[in-house]
């Protein structure tokens, strides 16, 4: 019995989520009225976001530092993505030189109860993803942009983004501390 509550109350949680997600989206809208500016603002959002979750996801999860971006872009979507969306995007579509890559969500929960009007189809809705991951990616050093291909709330038959690697950032000590 407790496992069946467990499994509503993971549910619950996820559509309170979504609906709490949504409200936000809503409001940016009216505040920005440009989807533009709103793609801006949910990219910043997450960018925020990912720089703070990256220290709980480093504190739970037990990882090895990543040797390569292949093995990075892997442990976003097998545990980053099912331990804050219950989600496991497929990484693939690489690039020759290994830095850019595909997540592709099956599945997205932020747009679960959504309905894109015709008029915010330059909307990036769940654009606040594209920051989580860049933030978080920019903690561990790693410069990346990540930007939409696909997206199943425009009629796509899944959302794809694409992650490719910029630059390994180098930690430098502050100027003066030689």
């Amino acid at each position: 019995m407790a496992r069946a509550n467990a499994n509503t109350q993971g549910r619950v949680s996820g559509e309170l989520f979504t609906l709490t997600y949504g409200s936000l989206v809503a409001q940016l809208i009216k505040d920005y009225e440009e989807p533009s500016e709103v793609n801006k603002q949910l990219e910043k959002m997450g960018h925020n976001i990912g720089m703070r979750l990256i220290d709980d996801f480093l504190a739970h999860e037990p990882v090895e530092k990543c040797q390569e971006f292949r093995e990075t872009a892997d442990v976003v979507a097998k545990l980053g993505f099912k331990r804050f969306l219950g989600i496991t995007p497929i990484v693939n579509n690489w690039s020759e030189d290994g830095k850019s890559c595909s997540l592709i969500l099956e599945e997205n929960p932020l747009v679960t109860f959504v309905e894109l009007p015709e008029e915010q189809s330059e909307l990036q809705f769940s654009n606040i993803i594209c920051g989580v991951i860049r933030g978080a990616l920019e903690v561990i050093q790693m410069r990346v942009e990540v930007s939409f291909v696909k997206d199943a709330l425009k009629g796509d038959d899944v959302t794809e983004l694409r992650l490719t690697l910029l630059e390994l950032l180098v930690d430098e000590p502050p100027p003066g501390d030689d």
